[in-house]
Formats: structure tokens, C-alpha cells, sequence
């Protein structure tokens, strides 16, 4: 996907080379528009090195290859952050007085913008007005957060984190792509079935401030439930904790009832309530394998000395699920694994479902850069037989598809 990063000149800039490299890190092409004012808190070497390719603020620049329109006419979205009180002004007004302000007015692809500016900005009525004025024109917002600002300070107007921004955005394309998507015969091809999915990952605590966690981002078990609906089927998402945005069109659709919590011990409860009437059971979430055995009601302090946390065996939900399914009932697993190769990936696979009992088990390699986090995904769908019944890869989306596709073969 070709994706503009806008900066304009906010300290906050800073943030924004995290959101930049996850792009890039998710397989996206990246590149950065910065404004006069943004080069003066980030350097265009920075924006250059994380980005992969030149970086100019000019409209002069290119000129032969209209380079400031078409940036806007090639992107499939547009990022502004931090989105200054000037900046959002700007776009409000439809002013191009700098290459961000053109390709944005060059742009018929999806915009998100993560305002960052001092409570009292955020708060005036002109800048509340602008916004009101982009979300009418289908601007999408993220943000600001509540939190301390720069100066001292604290309240609205500090910028979301980059990983907010990226899942919100991407999520904002995945709708997009979903609503554009031509209607066929087979798209209700699960209609009258009643789905249950599990996303997400769970947090187990340690003291009021912290917990035992994972880096799943919860989207492709979204993707798993959209793919669902948007397929005809009544679904039941059951989400631990997800990235911002992830769950965005899976709380709008008609057909999906969503259900948020935290822990390994409230998912069990949730899954086995939601298997109950369920004919496919579809198991996504990363559930922590152990959790603290009593858990501090006051904050752990290093002034105490060290720590020492007891842990014990969280129950296995997905054993539960198997060991109560209903005669015609499919249940399907996931299973992240680090893997050398294939081959020890699909061993990974076949020993896991055989020790799950599950009808198919999706199984995908995870690394660093890779599985969690990540706008895409690639899998080995596994059946009873141990046979690979498909490979599946690209969008979490095409994955979910495909997992249907092998679900319906199946029953």
C-alpha cells in the first residue's frame, strides 16, 4: 500500500518516526511530507532513513514529474501526524500553501489525522469547529489523548501513540476496501450459521499497574469475525485486549455482537457461553499461558527489594471448547510458532492439534517483524488428518477468507 505521512511542526513529530518505521516494517511503501516547521524537531536524514526514500518540502522540487500531485493521486492513504491546530486549520480551509497542503487537496484516498497541541488549542472553538468541518468532509481523527503535554502541563491534546494511529488507519482501509468489495452469490455463503470468535490478547495482573501480556493486536481475529459476517453469519467476538481502531468495524456491523474483557479467566467464561449456541467455535485469541498466583493490591516497589512473581497454569480454552463441542459443532485454533522453516511449522502445527483435538488449526510463524503487529499474515491451515488442507497469506482479510473457504469445506 502507498501511504503519505504528513508531519507538521509539533514536538510530537518525535512519535511520528515510530508510526513511519511500522509502517514500513508492515510491508507498506512510505513516503514522508514534512513541513518547513516539522524539519525543525525532525531532520529530513531521519525521515529519509526510515522512510526509504526522499523527502523534500517543496512543491518546486520534481517539478517534471508533478512530483506535489502525485503523491495525493497515488496514495491509498493519507497520515497527518501530529496534525497541529495551524495544520488542521489549514485543511479546513482547503489552503496549499506547502507540498502537504497539495497533496492533500491532490487526494481522493482515506485521511487520518492525530491532532497534537496544547489543551488550550484543542479546546478553542475555531480548532473544534475545523474538526467538525473535516469529519463532515470523511476526515478521520484519532485522538488527541489525555495525558501530560510538553511544558509541564496536562490534559487533552496530547498526540495518540503510533500504534493507535497505525491500527486505526489501517482499519479505516480495511472498511473502505470491505464496503468497495462487488457483491457475488458466494458472499452469504454463511448464512444461517452462528460463529463464535475469540481475538486479541489477554492481561494478566501483577499489581494495579502492571501485567503479564502478549503483542497480539487482536486484527486478525477481527478480520476472522468480519469475514464471518460479511459472509452471512451471526457472530459472537469475544475480544481481549486489541490495538486502537482494531475493532472499530467489527462494533458497527449489524451482524456481530461484541464482547470486551481482560483476562484468561473472564475469555474462558465468555467462550464457553458464546460456544454454547455456536456452530463454528473459531479460537484466535492469545491467551497467556500462566498468570501470577496472588496478585499485589498495591504497587510492587523496588524499595522493597526484588521481586518474585509465583506463577501458575491458566486453564487451556481451547481444550475446554473441544472437550464440550456439540455433535456437529466445528471448532477451529490458532497457533503462533517460531519456526525455522516450513516444515518445522507444519510439525509445530500437526503435534498442536493433535494435542487440542481441534477440527482445523491455523498455524503461522511469528518472529519480531512478523505475525503480531503486522498488516499481514500467512498460514497453514491443518485438518483432523494432519493433512495441509491450504496456505493462505496476504491480508489478514484474504487469511480470514481463506480459513472460511476451508471451515465450509470441512462441514
Amino acid at each position: 500500500m502507498f501511504v503519505v505521512v504528513g508531519v507538521s511542526g509539533g514536538i510530537a513529530a518525535y512519535k511520528t518516526v515510530q508510526l513511519v518505521r511500522a509502517l514500513v516494517g508492515g510491508g507498506h511503501e512510505v513516503h514522508v511530507v514534512p513541513t518547513e516547521d516539522a524539519l525543525r524537531f525532525v531532520g529530513t536524514a531521519t525521515w529519509e532513513a526510515v522512510s526509504r526514500h526522499p523527502v523534500t518540502t517543496s512543491v518546486h522540487e520534481d517539478v517534471a514529474e508533478v512530483r506535489h500531485v502525485a503523491l495525493g493521486t497515488r496514495a491509498d492513504l493519507v497520515i497527518v501526524a501530529p496534525a497541529t491546530a495551524n495544520t488542521l486549520a489549514k485543511m479546513a480551509g482547503g489552503i496549499a500553501d506547502n507540498l502537504l497542503g497539495v497533496t492533500l487537496l491532490a487526494t481522493t484516498a482515506p485521511v487520518v489525522v492525530a491532532p497534537a497541541m496544547h489543551t488550550a488549542m484543542w479546546e478553542h472553538a475555531a480548532t473544534q469547529e475545523n474538526i467538525a468541518t473535516l469529519r463532515a468532509r470523511g476526515v478521520h481523527v484519532v485522538g488527541p489523548a489525555d495525558g501530560p503535554l510538553t511544558g509541564g502541563d496536562s490534559g487533552p491534546g496530547r498526540m495518540a501513540e503510533p500504534d493507535e494511529i497505525a491500527a486505526a488507519a489501517l482499519a479505516v482501509i480495511q472498511e473502505a476496501d470491505a464496503a468497495a468489495a462487488p457483491a457475488s452469490p458466494a458472499a452469504q455463503d454463511l448464512a444461517g450459521l452462528t460463529v463464535a470468535v475469540s481475538t486479541g490478547g489477554t492481561r494478566e495482573p501483577i499489581d494495579p499497574v502492571r501485567f503479564l501480556g502478549n503483542r497480539s493486536s487482536g486484527r486478525q481475529g477481527a478480520e476472522v469475525a468480519l469475514a464471518a459476517a460479511d459472509r452471512g453469519a451471526t457472530v459472537r467476538l469475544v475480544a481481549a485486549h486489541v490495538d486502537e481502531g482494531v475493532l472499530a468495524a467489527a462494533e458497527r456491523h449489524p451482524l456481530i455482537d461484541v464482547v470486551r474483557l481482560s483476562t484468561a479467566a473472564e475469555l474462558e467464561t465468555a467462550m464457553t457461553d458464546a460456544a454454547a449456541s455456536a456452530d463454528v467455535v473459531v479460537m484466535v485469541a492469545a491467551v497467556a499461558d500462566f498468570r501470577v498466583a496472588e496478585v499485589s493490591h498495591e504497587k510492587i516497589r523496588k524499595e522493597n527489594g526484588a521481586a518474585h512473581l509465583d506463577l501458575v497454569e491458566n486453564p487451556d480454552i481451547l481444550a475446554g471448547l473441544v472437550a464440550a463441542r456439540r455433535p456437529g459443532q466445528t471448532v477451529v485454533g490458532f497457533a503462533a510458532e517460531t519456526a525455522r522453516d516450513d516444515a518445522e511449522l507444519r510439525e509445530r502445527g500437526m503435534r498442536k492439534r493433535a494435542r487440542k483435538g481441534v477440527d482445523l488449526l491455523a498455524v503461522n510463524r511469528v518472529d519480531w517483524d512478523a505475525g503480531f503487529e503486522a498488516a499481514d499474515n500467512a498460514v497453514l491451515l491443518i485438518d483432523g488428518t494432519d493433512a495441509v488442507v491450504a496456505e493462505a497469506a496476504g491480508s489478514k482479510r484474504a487469511v480470514a477468507d481463506a480459513l472460511w473457504d476451508a471451515v465450509l469445506a470441512l462441514r
